[in-house]
Protein backbone atom coordinates (compact mmCIF):
# COMPACT_ATOMS: atom_id res chain seq x y z
CA UNK A 1 0.00 0.00 0.00
CA UNK A 2 1.16 3.56 -0.67
CA UNK A 3 1.69 5.73 1.81
CA UNK A 4 0.66 9.16 1.63
CA UNK A 5 0.34 12.67 4.57
CA UNK A 6 -2.19 15.45 4.43
CA UNK A 7 -0.31 18.87 3.67
CA UNK A 8 -0.76 22.25 3.27
CA UNK A 9 -0.27 23.48 0.02
CA UNK A 10 2.53 26.21 1.14
CA UNK A 11 4.33 23.74 2.61
CA UNK A 12 4.80 21.67 -0.75
CA UNK A 13 8.35 22.39 -1.34
CA UNK A 14 10.99 20.93 -3.28
CA UNK A 15 12.99 20.33 0.05
CA UNK A 16 10.33 18.63 1.89
CA UNK A 17 8.64 16.72 -0.94
CA UNK A 18 12.31 15.22 -1.97
CA UNK A 19 12.54 14.19 1.36
CA UNK A 20 9.22 12.65 1.97
CA UNK A 21 10.03 10.72 -1.18
CA UNK A 22 13.44 9.34 0.35
CA UNK A 23 11.42 8.06 3.48
CA UNK A 24 8.88 6.26 1.69
CA UNK A 25 6.16 8.53 1.17
CA UNK A 26 4.53 8.26 -2.29
CA UNK A 27 1.70 10.36 -2.13
CA UNK A 28 -0.07 13.68 -0.33
CA UNK A 29 -3.16 15.34 0.59
CA UNK A 30 -3.22 18.78 -0.07
CA UNK A 31 -5.67 21.68 0.41
CA UNK A 32 -5.63 25.29 -0.76
CA UNK A 33 -7.24 26.21 2.82
CA UNK A 34 -4.58 29.57 3.31
CA UNK A 35 -6.30 31.15 -0.14
CA UNK A 36 -9.09 31.16 1.49
CA UNK A 37 -11.66 33.80 3.75
CA UNK A 38 -14.44 30.96 4.91
CA UNK A 39 -16.26 34.03 6.42
CA UNK A 40 -17.15 36.04 2.99
CA UNK A 41 -16.71 33.30 0.56
CA UNK A 42 -13.86 34.65 -1.34
CA UNK A 43 -10.19 34.18 -2.05
CA UNK A 44 -7.37 35.86 -0.10
CA UNK A 45 -4.81 36.17 -2.90
CA UNK A 46 -5.64 37.08 -6.76
CA UNK A 47 -5.83 34.49 -9.31
CA UNK A 48 -2.94 34.81 -10.65
CA UNK A 49 -1.25 34.69 -7.28
CA UNK A 50 -3.22 31.59 -6.29
CA UNK A 51 -2.11 29.58 -9.96
CA UNK A 52 2.01 30.60 -9.12
CA UNK A 53 2.06 28.80 -6.16
CA UNK A 54 0.21 25.62 -7.43
CA UNK A 55 2.44 25.53 -10.31
CA UNK A 56 5.37 25.97 -7.76
CA UNK A 57 4.09 23.07 -6.18
CA UNK A 58 3.88 21.03 -9.26
CA UNK A 59 7.00 21.44 -9.84
CA UNK A 60 8.42 20.78 -6.66
CA UNK A 61 6.06 17.38 -6.74
CA UNK A 62 7.35 16.13 -10.19
CA UNK A 63 10.85 16.63 -9.37
CA UNK A 64 10.56 14.46 -6.01
CA UNK A 65 8.45 11.92 -7.59
CA UNK A 66 5.48 12.55 -5.56
CA UNK A 67 1.40 12.50 -6.21
CA UNK A 68 -1.13 14.57 -5.60
CA UNK A 69 -3.72 11.84 -4.34
CA UNK A 70 -6.21 13.93 -3.03
CA UNK A 71 -7.56 17.80 -2.40
CA UNK A 72 -9.35 18.39 1.04
CA UNK A 73 -12.06 20.72 0.13
CA UNK A 74 -12.10 23.95 2.39
CA UNK A 75 -15.28 23.53 4.92
CA UNK A 76 -16.53 25.71 7.83
CA UNK A 77 -19.89 27.05 8.79
CA UNK A 78 -19.88 29.63 5.70
CA UNK A 79 -18.51 27.24 3.11
CA UNK A 80 -20.90 24.47 4.39
CA UNK A 81 -22.15 22.17 1.11
CA UNK A 82 -25.42 21.51 3.22
CA UNK A 83 -26.83 25.44 3.88
CA UNK A 84 -30.39 25.52 3.90
CA UNK A 85 -30.25 29.13 2.26
CA UNK A 86 -30.42 28.60 -1.79
CA UNK A 87 -28.27 31.44 -2.48
CA UNK A 88 -25.58 30.68 -0.09
CA UNK A 89 -25.65 27.29 -0.90
CA UNK A 90 -25.53 28.53 -4.41
CA UNK A 91 -22.45 31.01 -3.43
CA UNK A 92 -20.64 27.71 -1.45
CA UNK A 93 -20.87 25.92 -4.67
CA UNK A 94 -19.51 28.48 -7.29
CA UNK A 95 -16.69 29.13 -4.26
CA UNK A 96 -15.57 25.22 -4.79
CA UNK A 97 -16.07 25.28 -8.53
CA UNK A 98 -13.31 27.93 -8.84
CA UNK A 99 -11.47 26.43 -5.98
CA UNK A 100 -11.52 23.21 -8.08
CA UNK A 101 -10.31 24.84 -10.99
CA UNK A 102 -7.22 25.84 -9.33
CA UNK A 103 -6.33 22.81 -8.16
CA UNK A 104 -6.51 20.84 -11.36
CA UNK A 105 -3.06 22.25 -11.67
CA UNK A 106 -2.14 19.29 -9.41
CA UNK A 107 -3.92 16.65 -11.27
CA UNK A 108 -5.70 14.97 -8.40
CA UNK A 109 -7.35 11.76 -8.10
CA UNK A 110 -9.45 12.26 -5.43
CA UNK A 111 -11.68 15.55 -4.25
CA UNK A 112 -12.82 15.18 -0.88
CA UNK A 113 -15.67 17.12 0.51
CA UNK A 114 -16.95 17.00 4.32
CA UNK A 115 -20.48 16.61 4.25
CA UNK A 116 -21.21 19.30 6.60
CA UNK A 117 -20.19 22.00 9.47
CA UNK A 118 -21.91 21.54 12.69
CA UNK A 119 -26.27 21.34 11.73
CA UNK A 120 -29.40 23.27 13.83
CA UNK A 121 -31.06 21.28 15.16
CA UNK A 122 -33.61 19.23 13.68
CA UNK A 123 -32.89 20.03 10.18
CA UNK A 124 -30.37 16.77 8.92
CA UNK A 125 -33.75 15.45 6.31
CA UNK A 126 -33.37 19.13 4.82
CA UNK A 127 -29.37 19.07 4.85
CA UNK A 128 -29.08 15.76 3.55
CA UNK A 129 -31.13 17.10 0.78
CA UNK A 130 -29.44 20.08 0.18
CA UNK A 131 -25.62 18.11 0.50
CA UNK A 132 -27.00 15.93 -2.67
CA UNK A 133 -28.10 18.84 -4.42
CA UNK A 134 -24.74 20.32 -3.78
CA UNK A 135 -22.87 17.03 -4.80
CA UNK A 136 -24.63 16.27 -7.90
CA UNK A 137 -23.76 19.84 -9.38
CA UNK A 138 -20.19 19.96 -8.29
CA UNK A 139 -19.50 15.86 -9.83
CA UNK A 140 -19.99 17.19 -13.14
CA UNK A 141 -17.30 19.80 -12.63
CA UNK A 142 -14.92 16.95 -11.05
CA UNK A 143 -15.52 14.57 -13.54
CA UNK A 144 -14.12 16.94 -15.79
CA UNK A 145 -10.49 17.26 -13.99
CA UNK A 146 -10.89 13.48 -13.94
CA UNK A 147 -11.08 12.65 -10.52
CA UNK A 148 -13.06 11.46 -8.23
CA UNK A 149 -15.55 13.02 -5.23
CA UNK A 150 -15.79 11.10 -1.65
CA UNK A 151 -17.29 12.20 0.67
CA UNK A 152 -16.34 12.26 4.40
CA UNK A 153 -17.33 10.37 7.58
CA UNK A 154 -17.35 13.36 10.55
CA UNK A 155 -17.46 13.12 14.30
CA UNK A 156 -21.04 12.86 15.75
CA UNK A 157 -20.88 10.69 18.99
CA UNK A 158 -24.23 12.30 20.32
CA UNK A 159 -26.99 13.47 17.93
CA UNK A 160 -27.08 16.82 20.17
CA UNK A 161 -23.77 19.22 20.87
CA UNK A 162 -23.13 19.87 24.52
CA UNK A 163 -24.51 23.36 23.66
CA UNK A 164 -27.60 21.99 23.52
CA UNK A 165 -28.41 24.11 20.53
CA UNK A 166 -26.91 22.47 17.76
CA UNK A 167 -26.65 19.06 16.14
CA UNK A 168 -23.53 17.30 15.22
CA UNK A 169 -22.39 17.36 11.61
CA UNK A 170 -24.24 14.81 8.70
CA UNK A 171 -22.22 11.33 8.27
CA UNK A 172 -22.19 11.35 11.77
CA UNK A 173 -22.68 7.28 11.81
CA UNK A 174 -22.34 4.31 10.25
CA UNK A 175 -26.27 3.95 9.53
CA UNK A 176 -26.46 7.82 8.89
CA UNK A 177 -23.36 7.49 6.39
CA UNK A 178 -24.36 4.76 4.57
CA UNK A 179 -27.99 5.89 4.19
CA UNK A 180 -26.50 9.19 2.46
CA UNK A 181 -24.30 7.53 0.40
CA UNK A 182 -26.93 5.83 -1.22
CA UNK A 183 -28.60 8.87 -2.26
CA UNK A 184 -25.52 10.35 -4.07
CA UNK A 185 -24.77 9.73 -7.53
CA UNK A 186 -23.25 5.88 -7.96
CA UNK A 187 -19.68 7.60 -8.92
CA UNK A 188 -19.36 9.38 -5.54
CA UNK A 189 -17.68 7.40 -2.88
CA UNK A 190 -16.43 7.40 0.66
CA UNK A 191 -13.63 8.40 3.00
CA UNK A 192 -13.05 7.14 6.16
CA UNK A 193 -11.52 9.06 9.04
CA UNK A 194 -10.45 6.64 11.67
CA UNK A 195 -10.69 9.24 14.56
CA UNK A 196 -13.92 10.25 13.66
CA UNK A 197 -15.73 6.87 14.74
CA UNK A 198 -15.34 4.01 17.31
CA UNK A 199 -14.36 1.18 15.50
CA UNK A 200 -13.93 2.24 12.02
CA UNK A 201 -13.27 -0.71 11.08
CA UNK A 202 -17.26 -1.48 11.27
CA UNK A 203 -18.31 2.11 8.95
CA UNK A 204 -15.53 0.35 6.69
CA UNK A 205 -17.40 -3.02 6.41
CA UNK A 206 -20.67 -1.31 5.51
CA UNK A 207 -19.20 0.85 2.85
CA UNK A 208 -17.63 -2.01 0.83
CA UNK A 209 -16.62 -0.77 -2.79
CA UNK A 210 -17.68 2.43 -1.89
CA UNK A 211 -14.48 3.63 0.12
CA UNK A 212 -12.22 4.92 -2.02
CA UNK A 213 -9.80 6.89 0.49
CA UNK A 214 -9.18 7.18 4.29
CA UNK A 215 -7.53 9.71 6.90
CA UNK A 216 -5.56 7.81 9.25
CA UNK A 217 -5.26 8.98 13.00
CA UNK A 218 -5.91 7.32 16.17
CA UNK A 219 -8.30 8.37 18.27
CA UNK A 220 -11.10 7.28 20.50
CA UNK A 221 -14.78 8.53 18.38
CA UNK A 222 -15.30 10.89 21.01
CA UNK A 223 -13.72 13.86 19.91
CA UNK A 224 -10.90 15.27 17.72
CA UNK A 225 -7.65 13.96 18.75
CA UNK A 226 -5.62 13.10 15.63
CA UNK A 227 -3.16 10.53 17.36
CA UNK A 228 -0.58 9.06 15.35
CA UNK A 229 -1.18 5.91 15.04
CA UNK A 230 2.08 4.28 16.42
CA UNK A 231 1.82 6.90 19.94
CA UNK A 232 -0.23 4.70 21.61
CA UNK A 233 -2.34 7.09 22.47
CA UNK A 234 -5.83 6.50 20.98
CA UNK A 235 -8.17 3.43 21.02
CA UNK A 236 -8.43 1.82 17.42
CA UNK A 237 -8.01 -1.09 16.61
CA UNK A 238 -5.21 -1.47 13.88
CA UNK A 239 -5.41 -5.23 12.83
CA UNK A 240 -9.15 -4.76 12.65
CA UNK A 241 -8.92 -1.79 10.51
CA UNK A 242 -6.25 -2.96 7.98
CA UNK A 243 -8.15 -6.39 8.00
CA UNK A 244 -11.30 -4.66 6.74
CA UNK A 245 -9.65 -2.60 4.65
CA UNK A 246 -7.88 -5.90 3.10
CA UNK A 247 -11.71 -7.16 3.04
CA UNK A 248 -13.23 -4.66 1.10
CA UNK A 249 -10.59 -4.77 -1.69
CA UNK A 250 -9.60 -0.86 -0.52
CA UNK A 251 -7.21 0.28 -3.61
CA UNK A 252 -6.07 3.44 -2.17
CA UNK A 253 -2.92 4.85 0.13
CA UNK A 254 -2.43 4.75 4.00
CA UNK A 255 -3.21 8.63 4.07
CA UNK A 256 -1.89 10.41 7.34
CA UNK A 257 -3.84 13.07 9.19
CA UNK A 258 -2.38 13.35 12.27
CA UNK A 259 0.43 14.55 14.50
CA UNK A 260 3.55 13.36 13.85
CA UNK A 261 7.18 14.14 14.66
CA UNK A 262 9.21 13.28 11.32
CA UNK A 263 7.95 11.98 7.86
CA UNK A 264 10.42 9.11 8.12
CA UNK A 265 7.93 7.73 10.88
CA UNK A 266 5.01 7.34 8.37
CA UNK A 267 6.25 4.53 6.44
CA UNK A 268 7.94 2.98 9.28
CA UNK A 269 4.49 2.96 11.22
CA UNK A 270 2.51 1.52 8.45
CA UNK A 271 4.61 -1.44 8.46
CA UNK A 272 4.79 -1.99 11.64
CA UNK A 273 1.07 -1.90 11.98
CA UNK A 274 1.11 -4.12 9.19
CA UNK A 275 3.92 -6.83 11.24
CA UNK A 276 1.73 -6.60 14.22
CA UNK A 277 -1.41 -7.85 12.11
CA UNK A 278 -3.97 -10.44 14.00
CA UNK A 279 -5.67 -12.44 12.14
Amino acid sequence: MQVGYSVGIQNVTEKKMVYAKSVGVDVIETSINAFIDKKKRAFTASDEEIKAQLMKAKGALDKAGVKVWSIHMPFGPHIDLSLLDERERNEVVALHRKVLEYVSILKPKIILFHPSYHLGLNEREQRIKQLVKSIEELNKDVKNIRATIVIENMLGYELVRSNKKQETPLCRSVDEMTAIMKLMPKDVFAAVDMNHIKHPENLIMALGKRLKSVHIADGDGKKECHYFPCSGEGENDWSAILLALKKVGYKGPFMYECAFKDVKDLRACFEGLVNNLKE
